[in-house]
């Protein structure tokens, strides 16, 4: 006679790959290289800058090059689980639609991090438009949108990678 198997060790078997088949079918974007040009003198020397493609002054760095005291202060403001969630916080999500509820409009986002880098990484798709404005972005679907791709990102890249592409795109 055989034993049942315990449903919930099924379900999350299921689930996981179900996660691994819809994550091959339809991944996130990589990040897009979009830096500015410098041409620098053999000592180093910027001579001269050009913008990116887009038109903002973005360079690339590593994140070594970047204040601690910096990152400390975007986890900080931004995300402070950020080390800790899978990419999405239910909480800052739950307390965004208690918030949503007794304001009757939205107060907060409850964005983590890593959703930020999905929508840096779509800007059209989840919620800005071409000039980087804040359009649809509360909107429920997309919110769901950033949560799936943010959970995606979370299973391809490192904490680290996630702060560097975060760092390097956000402030554009």
């Amino acid at each position: 006679m055989t034993e049942p198997r315990a449903p919930a060790q099924d379900g999350r078997g299921r689930q996981r790959s179900l996660l691994l088949v819809l994550d091959a079918w339809f991944p996130p974007p990589l990040p897009p290289e979009r830096g500015g040009v410098i041409v620098v003198a053999s000592d180093g020397t910027p001579l001269r800058h050009w913008p990116s493609p887009d038109g903002a002054w973005r360079h690339p760095v590593q994140l070594e090059e970047i204040s601690p005291l910096y990152l400390e202060a975007v986890q900080g403001y931004e995300d402070r689980w950020f080390r800790w969630h899978f990419g999405v916080n239910p909480l800052a999500m739950i307390r965004a639609a208690g918030q949503w509820a007794m304001q009757g409009q939205v107060v907060s986002g409850g964005s983590t991090l890593t959703m930020q880098v999905a929508r840096i990484l779509e800007p059209r798709q989840l919620g800005r438009d071409e000039t980087g404005a804040q359009g649809r972005s509360h909107a429920l679907w997309v919110k769901l949108r950033q949560m799936v791709r943010a959970v995606q990102l979370e299973m391809r890249y490192s904490k680290r990678e996630l702060l560097q592409i975060y760092a390097q795109r956000e402030s554009q």
